[in-house]
């Protein structure tokens, strides 16, 4: 089992034969590291190199995953410029791609992975994230970025078990194993699995995640692979929206400990059933083809309570509620045909796809009814824990009140089918240029049957899109690019969730995004890479006059900035990832700043082997303080965290590892959702891993 700590290297580097030359057991590492793979699914989807490639990349491995002690998408987040959390109201990873806030923008292997839920890492090759629209290879949504999980495959000609297991200061533990073995010369089995037992520093927070995915692998000729995975998701926790705000529009301090929300009847349940196959065959030297079929069946539901209200003179709490169910079944196909020619001493990567999407979701939502005020509002005195456990309790007069989820609030029957084709050519024209230059047609039909007895109406919308996209890349040197790019995506008015198009909605064009962006990257000897991208995101968004219904007002919002990576070795045994971003936005014509838009992010992380089994690693996260609400009215203070790691290889088949976040015990309040859910950081703790291979 290798420890070296060469994994950054790996997933960054793309072009350093400096490195190959010298050392023979780096340069297996930089091959493999050196293109995202379309063996793997990636989000490129073409086999070129990452400084060619005219937008900004962030990738983390499975072996930074562990050595940073990250267990979720979140954490990988927190040390990536140009994105950072959104709370997802206790339930869900939401991210806010420079700006641009999503639940819906998660891919599986170049799958759409849309359903709202916290990710596993368990079963995990690499983690990709692009920021910019993404349309032309995501089709709708990806506005502000995308992310990308690799799943790891059954592996031919191999046979291994792997494990690791954790326990952190809190008292949560979990326990993660994976092994490979082949069945014949020609397949292998790979099973991952999970049990995690989740546990944090705010009251009453508990929960356990199980995952249990096999894979197969099937080489049916030299030519074609195929890849086949079924994986069982089954998530239960506490839901925990945060405190409230105060008159100053900041978080509370004082009540940093208190749980808004009733003890008993705040919690998230998920099952779900994926199934995934992938054939890859090589036509010829020059074409290959990609073809896949992904079917997923998610059960959820999730029912909380959460301060809508705060008075801060009088120490009272406003809760409201609901209980929320969905239940969707996703089925995507898809293909594409990635081709290498050369026309007159001009190379061309073209890549022709197609893809197919049927979505069936149903969803509904049950407001909360209390018998005091026969609302879904009622005021309490705030204290810890809050009066209200089991659906009973008393009220900030002294009453006692119960109360139940029986008023529907909406209750949507959606089919959703989304056809769509592409083409992308990259095209080097010289040794020193190459152009991207390509275009997706997406025909987005949705049909929405409003089951609520009041309303009980079916409405239907198709949409459909051109998204282009284009750039340059100038390479002065092998090693160094320069590229422009643009590109357009769009976003259909029922959302990322597909839940309704009423009122107006079924007669509004979608949103629609442009992105710019122009950048370096620059991969320097001995492994170091550093990237550089400036960009502008501008979003339209049509909206029926307020003065006149018969016509539409065309909203713009603009979002800039630039950011900064650097990421690599600076010797053989000292690592570093650097992150800074810088960000700017306008809310329409109002000239607000957008909801958690910090201007300044900043995040590093270095670690040092020490001696041959014994290293160490230090990072920091910086965030600016950003809005809670678009009226600018509530605010997210800046923060500083601290995180720390030590690890001990025990042999070559055993490390144990100490991760430690929050080394200085800061308070901070990193996402929000709204006015008065605002997130409480954890404080100073501690988590003892143990990570092998026999």
């Amino acid at each position: 089992m290798k420890f070296k700590l060469t994994s950054i290297a790996a997933a960054l580097i793309v072009s350093n034969s400096a490195i190959a030359n010298d050392h023979h057991d780096i340069e297996k590492i930089v091959v493999e590291g050196r293109y995202l793979s379309i063996n793997e699914s990636n989000s490129v989807k073409t086999p070129t190199p990452i400084i060619d490639v005219p937008q900004s990349i962030s990738i983390i491995t499975a072996e930074q995953i562990t050595e940073r002690g990250i267990t979720s998408i979140g954490d990988i987040i927190d040390y990536t410029p140009g994105v950072n959390t959104s709370q997802g109201e206790g339930h869900r990873d939401s991210v806010v791609f420079r700006g641009v806030r999503s639940t819906a923008d998660f891919y599986m292997d170049g799958n759409r992975d849309d359903v709202q839920y916290y990710r596993g890492l368990y079963n995990i090759e690499q983690v990709e994230i692009l920021r910019g629209p993404n349309a032309l290879l995501f089709g709708r949504g990806g506005t502000g970025g995308i992310l990308n999980r690799v799943s790891k495959k059954a592996q031919l000609d191999d046979r291994f078990v792997g494990y690791k297991a954790q326990l952190n200061s809190f008292g949560g533990y979990n326990a993660e194993i994976d092994t490979n073995f082949a069945t014949s010369r020609d397949s292998a089995v790979r099973i991952n699995a999970m049990y995690e037992q989740l546990e944090n520093h705010r009251d009453f927070f508990d929960g356990e995640r199980i995952g249990f995915n096999p894979t197969a692998r099937i080489e049916l000729t030299d030519d074609s692979i195929v890849d086949l995975s079924y994986e069982y998701i089954d998530h239960q926790r506490f839901v925990d929206r945060g405190i409230v705000t105060g008159n100053n529009g900041r978080p509370v301090e004082a009540l940093k400990d208190v749980v808004f929300g009733d003890r008993e009847n705040n919690y998230q349940t998920l099952e779900a059933h994926v199934f995934r196959a992938a054939l890859q065959h090589n036509f010829s030297d020059n074409l290959k083809g990609n073809f896949s079929a992904f079917y997923g069946d998610y059960d959820k539901v999730y029912s909380n309570f959460y301060a809508s209200n705060y008075d801060e003179n009088s120490n009272i709490v406003e809760l409201d509620g609901y209980i929320d169910s969905t239940v969707r079944d996703n089925l995507i196909l898809s293909a594409n045909l990635v081709g290498e020619y050369q026309t007159g001493g001009i190379g061309h990567t073209i890549i022709f796809g197609a893809e197919h999407i049927n979505t069936n979701s149903d969803q509904n939502r049950f407001n909360s009814v209390f018998d005091s005020t026969l609302d879904d509002n009622e005021w309490f005195n705030v204290e810890r824990p809050l009066n209200l456990a089991g659906l009973s309790g008393v009220n900030a007069n002294g009453v006692a009140v119960t109360v139940d989820f029986s008023d529907l609030n909406d209750d949507t029957r959606v089919d959703l089918d989304v056809s769509s084709v592409y083409i992308q050519d990259e095209i080097e024209i010289s040794k020193h240029l190459d152009v991207v230059i390509g275009a997706r047609f997406d025909s987005f039909d949705i049909e929405v049957f409003n089951a609520d007895p009041a309303i009980l109406e079916t409405r239907s919308r198709t949409d459909e899109e051109v998204s282009p996209r284009a750039g340059i890349i100038y390479k002065p040197q092998e090693n160094i690019s320069i590229y422009a790019s643009y590109s357009e995506s769009f976003l259909p008015r029922s959302g990322e969730q597909y839940t309704d198009i009423n009122g107006n909605d079924d007669k509004l064009d979608p949103d629609t995004y442009k992105n710019q962006e122009i950048g370096i990257k620059w991969d320097f000897a001995q492994g170091l890479s550093f990237t550089a991208a400036v960009f502008e995101n501008e979003q339209n968004s049509p909206q029926v006059s307020d003065n006149d219904s018969s016509t539409l007002d065309v909203i713009k919002s603009e979002i800039s900035g630039f950011e900064l990576q650097l990421a690599g070795h600076l010797t053989e045994d000292w690592s570093l990832s650097a992150n800074y971003s810088n960000l700017d936005g306008e809310n329409g014509s109002d000239g607000t700043t957008p909801r958690e838009l910090p201007e300044n992010t900043f995040s590093i992380w270095s670690s040092y082997q020490l001696t041959a089994a014994f290293g160490v690693g230090l990072g920091a996260i910086y965030q600016d303080e950003s809005f809670i609400d678009n009226g600018n009215s509530r605010v997210l203070p800046s923060y500083t965290r601290v995180d720390a790691s030590a690890y001990y290889d025990v042999s070559d088949m055993m490390r144990i590892q100490l991760n430690i976040e929050n080394l200085t015990d800061e308070l901070y309040f990193p996402n929000a959702h709204a006015n008065h859910q605002v997130s409480v950081g954890a404080p100073l703790n501690a988590m003892l891993t143990v990570v092998g291979k026999f």
